[in-house]
């Protein structure tokens, strides 16, 4: 392999984490390897978080205008995904280039290295005819991708993943989705708004099975009013692609078609060909296992999504601090995920934290729950049509704090701050009872859930 080249630190990946950990720790003034074989700053600006939330935001714009004829005389929607395909390319720095994002990374001292990273020992990294030993940290942050289901004929089909639904031009009349979860959900969603017959095929009993009940139902309502289909309960069993149409069968028999093909159902953590067993680590792991500090192994620490704690920007950026303080020996808290904040951005938004009510009553806390509907607050009978959702509100009686919650509204992310405050620093219920909710807004819904309690 010949000689390694001696550096600091080896960061492997430069999604959101990798490049977070690897800018921090070149400006403390450690030699940085970062390595990156698709593009620096991973999915999130080129295929996940801002540009399907400029798709939702193009969507619920004409959602708004529809709903005039309720609130302030009549309106002519005629949507035009032109717009929208415009904006992600420009975002996107001119259709999916990360030169922009490799110079903020060097101009913080580091060095990228473009290529497919392999281990070859305790901190021996290969890429190409490259290899760097790393002396005082190795960072895995290879991020996660699209897992497609082994359904029978799927392979070899023009399928969307979340990426080319992203980077289409021109939007197909028909689409079935495979996946009820929050991509599947808030893809369906800003698509059937600009005039895609959607179906969702989903094999648990309910969308968004992972959330509380009645978010599943919250949702499901507001899908079937933009004439979204959904068949629960079912699987796809065998999938056919001719000409321009898309036929699933499904597992109760019925089948159902579209022009396009959205896989949904799920991620899983890029790992294959890293060389884990080099370093100690089983290389059939679903995702890396870490400490309090997001220790993967000695001198081995691992960031963002392949850590399985939750595929989300806030939560790959909230390791890579963790992690960051841990290697330069700063100290200050370790990572803790009692109040994990995670928000689907459907309309309405569905905004939660910490545990659900069940996932509660399965940890064996004595639970105690609080459930006020936004319709029936004032603001939601100020702001009229599309204000669907509630607060809900976890309690664990015996210590009188917060556990968990969910803020479903027209704004439930942005409610869900006050929330996430609340279970994060098991503020006592006496103190939120007792606290002023401004009148009239949404989160003073959160008052009336408390009461409830």
């Amino acid at each position: 392999m010949g000689d390694a080249e001696q550096v600091d630190v080896v960061v492997i990946g430069l999604g959101v984490g990798g490049e977070e950990a690897a800018g921090r720790l070149a400006e403390a003034g450690l030699t940085v390897v970062g390595i990156e074989h698709t593009l620096v700053g991973g999915e999130c600006p080129y295929w996940g978080c801002i540009p399907t939330k400029m798709m939702i935001r193009g969507s619920n714009a004409l959602a708004e205008a529809r709903r005039v004829a309720g609130l302030a005389g009549t309106a002519q929607v005629q949507p035009d995904w032109a717009p929208i395909a415009r904006r992600i390319r420009q975002e996107a720095t001119d259709s999916w280039d990360d030169k922009v994002a490799v110079d903020r990374f060097t101009g913080k001292g580091g060095r990228f290295v473009r290529g497919r990273a392999t281990l070859t020992g305790p901190g021996r990294v290969q890429v190409g005819e490259q290899t760097f030993l790393a002396s005082r940290a190795l960072v895995i942050a290879t991020g996660t991708a699209a897992v497609v289901p082994p359904i029978d004929g799927l392979a070899g089909t023009p399928f969307w993943t979340n990426r080319e639904a992203v980077e289409t031009e021109t939007l197909p009349a028909s689409l079935v989705v495979l996946g009820g979860g929050a991509i599947g959900l808030e893809l369906s969603q800003a698509l059937a708004r600009f005039g895609v017959a959607v179906t969702i095929i989903e094999g648990s009993d309910r969308v968004l099975a992972m959330e509380e009940p009645e978010s599943s139902e919250t949702v499901a309502a507001a899908l079937a009013e933009d004439n979204i289909k959904i068949h629960p309960g079912v699987r796809a069993q065998h999938v056919e692609h001719s000409g321009d149409l898309f036929t699933v069968t499904l597992s109760d028999g019925s089948t159902v078609t579209g022009e396009r093909l959205l896989v949904a159902t799920g991620r899983a953590a890029r790992l294959d060909g890293l060389g884990l067993d080099s370093v100690g680590i089983d290389p059939s792991a679903r995702f890396l296992t870490t400490d309090e500090w997001m220790r993967a192994g000695d001198q081995i620490w691992a960031v963002g999504d392949v850590t399985g704690n939750g595929a989300f920007t806030h939560l790959a950026m909230y390791e890579a601090d963790v992690a960051v303080r841990d290697i330069l020996g700063q100290g200050g808290p370790p990572a803790d995920f009692h109040a994990r904040p995670r928000v689907t951005f459907t309309d309405p938004e569905i905004g939660a934290v910490g545990l659900t009510e069940k996932q509660a009553r399965e940890a064996g806390v004595d639970v105690g729950t609080g459930y006020a509907s936004l319709p029936a607050s004032s603001r939601g009978f100020i702001h009229g049509p599309g204000n669907a959702g509630f607060i809900k509100v976890i309690a664990d009686r015996s210590r009188g704090v917060l556990v968990g919650a969910t803020s479903a509204g027209p704004s439930g992310g942005e409610v869900l701050g006050a929330l996430s405050v609340a279970v994060k620093a098991a503020v006592p219920i006496t103190e939120l009872q007792a606290t002023i909710w401004a009148y009239p807004t949404f989160h003073r819904a959160i008052g009336d859930a408390l009461r409830q309690l």
